[in-house]
């Protein structure tokens, strides 16, 4: 399989989890078996949605929307990221959610570092409280962009596109985490080898950040992965909500993915399904984990129907976007 099906599968991925999981985000996990059982497809968001009431079947929510927004600046920049500029965006981005009536707007760390960069903060200080998952849900098109084979120079643009908003050791070694996987995948790699890419990667970036008390990334991605690997999907996801977690700390939420890509390696669909169901931060874990399983398998993985769905309720140019980003990957 050449490349181009796997960037397309990375970023098609991203937006199917995150739609599989727009309902659910937010939700304890055993209101979501009673309420759906498995997941087998794309739902509307319920009335009572804390975060995304009424949305129609399919929509994406913000952590779609803002990794093609990263997308774009790295294609405005040529493969590199301006911080005031993905600041500005953030907050125009927001501006728009508000005035679409949408209550899916820049999470906690985000929030805090765009208005202390209005403010007049310098950027060096903005994101050193950014400890969430942030960074990492919208990083997938730096993988994309930067080759896997030079994790240095990978885990130096991770730290580009993060900076402003998250410039913790947690964020950084999260984000670096989901980075490494996607272009590890785009590379050819599977599942396997995408989880070692990205421990080493986290591994790096931890040191690139202000110092936080945290969980080790790099370590709880590897812990997370062999703690279901081999268990049956129900006993995984039970090992997965009380031990792993799936609360918007990257800590929790970045080993979930590759906790969720041991249950399924093989099956990027099943695995964002599965994801979609644990309940918390839901959306942004299926996010992930359809961004790095399509990476690692193609678009061709996920069904015509899922991305036909995509295309028509949310009508981003998501496939073209993904293209347009691997000609900024070095070849060679």
């Amino acid at each position: 399989m050449s490349s181009a099906p796997r960037a397309r599968g990375a970023l098609l991925g991203l937006a199917i989890g995150d739609a599989l999981g727009m309902p659910t985000q937010s939700v304890p996990r055993n209101e979501i078996l009673s309420r759906y059982g498995e997941l087998t497809g794309f739902l509307p968001g319920p009335p009572d949605q804390p975060i995304a009431p009424n949305m129609p079947a399919g929509s994406v929510t913000d952590d779609t929307e803002q990794a093609m927004l990263v997308a774009d600046l790295l294609l405005e920049g040529g493969g590199h990221i301006n911080a005031r500029r993905l600041a500005d965006r953030l907050l125009a981005w927001e501006q728009d959610m508000r005035r679409r009536g949408s209550l899916d707007l820049l999470g906690p760390s985000t929030k805090r570092a765009v208005d202390a960069v209005v403010a007049g903060t310098p950027i060096d200080e903005t994101g050193r409280f950014g400890t969430t998952n942030g960074a990492a849900m919208r990083i997938a098109p730096v993988g994309v962009v930067a080759p896997v084979d030079d994790l240095a120079g990978l885990v130096d643009l991770v730290v580009e596109a993060s900076w402003v908003t998250h410039s913790t050791s947690v964020a950084l070694a999260g984000a670096a985490a989901v980075a490494a996987a996607v272009s590890a995948g785009i590379a050819g790699a599977g599942v396997a080898e995408a989880v070692g890419l990205a421990a080493e990667a986290a591994a790096m970036a931890v040191h690139k950040g202000h110092w936080v008390a945290a969980g080790d990334v790099a370590t709880r991605l590897g812990w997370a992965h062999g703690l279901v690997e081999g268990t049956a999907p129900d006993e995984a996801a039970e090992l997965i909500e009380r031990l792993v977690g799936t609360s918007v700390a990257t800590q929790e939420s970045v080993p979930a993915v590759f906790a969720v890509l041991a249950v399924w390696p093989d099956d990027p669909w099943r695995a964002c399904r599965f994801a979609a169901s644990l309940g918390g931060d839901c959306d942004t874990i299926a996010a992930m984990v359809g961004a790095i399983a399509g990476a690692c398998h193609g678009s061709a993985a996920f069904p015509d129907e899922a991305i036909r769905k995509i295309h028509q309720v949310n009508q981003l140019p998501i496939e073209k976007t993904a293209l347009e980003l691997l000609k900024l990957r070095p070849t060679g």
